[in-house]
Order: C-alpha cells, then structure tokens, then sequence
C-alpha cells in the first residue's frame, strides 16, 4: 500500500453516539478556550501588529542573540532567529515607531523595517473580521439554497464553522497571533470545509447505492484531498519558517490545524448527521 492510500475504514461499526462525541467534545473545548481567551483579554484571540499598531525590524549579526536584543532602545515583545543562517533575528514592538539601536552597532545591520500605526490596525481588524463573517454568511446562504433540506445543510454548516473555530482556540494555545495571514487561512478554511462536506452530501444524497457505500467512495475521493492539502501545508509551513516568510508559515500552520480538524468534523459529525437524517426517517 503506497502511503498515501487512503485507509480502509468502516464507521458502520461504530454508533452514532461513538462518531459524534468526539468532534463535539473537541467543538465545546475550543469555545471554551475561546469564551476564556475574550474574557481575560477582551478579544477571542490575539491580535498582531498588523490589527493593534506596532512594528517589526528585522536584524542581522554574527553576534550573539542576546546581545542583538539587548542593542534596541526598547524591550521587544517577541525576538526570534529567523533565515537559514542563523545571523538574522525578527524583533517585534508594540511601538508604530521602530526603535533605533544603541551601544556598539558596528556588527548589527537593520536590513528590514515594518510600522503600522494604531489607527489603521483597527480598521484593517474590522475589514478582516468582517470579510471572515461575510464569506461564513455567503457560504451558508449558498449551502441552504443547494440543498433545500434543513439537516444536510446544518450539517455543512455546523462542521464549518467548527473548522474556523478549533483553530482559533489552538491558536490561542500555542500563542499564534491574529494577523492578515491567519486571516487568509480561516477564509481558505471555509472553501475546503464546504468542497469536503458538499462532496460526502451529494455522494449520499444525489448519487445511487447504499449509505455506506456512498460515504466510502466520498471517503475515497475526499481523504486523499485533504491529506495532500495537508503535506502541502506542513512543507510549506516548515520551509517558510526556516526562511523566515513569517505569513506564509502562519497561513501554512493554521491551515495544518483546520485541515486536521476539518478530517474529523465530515466524517464523524456530518457523517453521523447524515446517518441520522437517512435512517430515523427524517427524509421522509
């Protein structure tokens, strides 16, 4: 078997109590994260210098890590080693105005500067968070008006919006900043929840043969997509940060979260809700 055949699985076997518990259980842990997040700082996640003002510079020395940081006028809030060469550091500043640097800055070169003022981070957080609740909106006008059947649309509904909703909390676990990049995924992340969920409806509902004979040739077909999406994402998230593309590894790596988490939502939960709706006889 070559390692990207997708595996035999048979969700027959399990109750729909079994196949559901687990993606909701994981849905209420992350609003849980989420709804703790907002209460303690006031927003559902953090926000990056892109949305609250600030600015990035970007050094490079032969010198040690601490004393790069240490040369700036001003503590940065976040300093890492960035390239490949291990002589360039990314520095962030809550300040719109990069500071300079001070003492002997004969072997440090500010080769990169980024400022973005307070103002225009707030109006570029209201557009992005406006965009992410428009495409939710359209996606879900756009699934009811396909399917015209409350259950089999709830079902697409529900599982996408567990998909944005896992990475945002996982997000605020492993300290991942809201920025214009993590933005761009959760948007992607709607396109690929809605392709793999209305693939497994129109296999079950559109398509001849049995419940489970359908949910397997959707599996087939869906599986596959969405784990070469995945070892795409994981390249391009592990090479963008050894070079230090900090967008595109943000992008990658919460794509990576909600691509995991969209694998469990469509064939454990709109799985179940399709079992449910086909068999206690909701469709009739």
């Amino acid at each position: 078997m070559s390692w990207f055949e997708v595996p035999d699985v048979d969700l027959s076997q399990y109750s729909m109590r079994q196949l559901v518990a687990p993606p909701l259980a994981v849905l209420v842990v992350a609003l849980a994260v989420i709804g703790g997040w907002m209460a303690a700082t006031g927003a559902p996640v953090s926000p990056g210098i892109e949305f609250t003002g600030g600015s990035e510079v970007v050094a490079q020395s032969s010198a040690p890590s601490a004393q790069v940081k240490a040369a700036f006028d001003a503590e940065p809030t976040s300093f890492r080693s960035v390239g490949t060469d291990g002589n360039r550091y990314l520095a962030t500043f809550q300040s719109e105005n990069a500071p300079g640097i001070s003492g002997d800055t004969a072997d440090i070169e500010i080769v990169q500067s980024q400022e973005v003022s307070p103002t225009f981070g707030s109006s570029t957080q209201g557009l992005a968070l406006l965009g992410v609740a428009a495409a939710f909106l359209g996606m879900s006008v756009l699934v009811f008006a396909l399917f015209r059947t409350f259950v089999p649309s709830i079902a697409v509904v529900v599982s996408a919006f567990s998909d944005i909703v896992v990475p945002v909390a996982l997000m605020n676990v492993f300290g991942i900043k809201l920025s214009l990049g993590t933005v761009a995924a959760l948007l992607m992340l709607i396109g690929y929840s809605v392709d793999s969920d209305i693939l497994l409806n129109n296999h079950v509902l559109r398509r001849s043969g049995g419940f489970w004979e359908s949910v397997d040739r959707a599996m087939n077909t869906g599986v596959t997509m969405t784990l070469t999406s995945i070892a795409a994402m994981v390249v391009m998230t592990i090479v963008s940060y050894i070079f230090g593309i900090t967008l595109m590894s943000s992008i990658g790596l919460v794509l990576v979260m909600g691509l995991v988490t969209d694998l469990m939502n469509t064939y454990m939960l709109n799985v179940t809700l399709l079992r449910w709706y086909k068999f206690e006889g909701v469709a009739k």
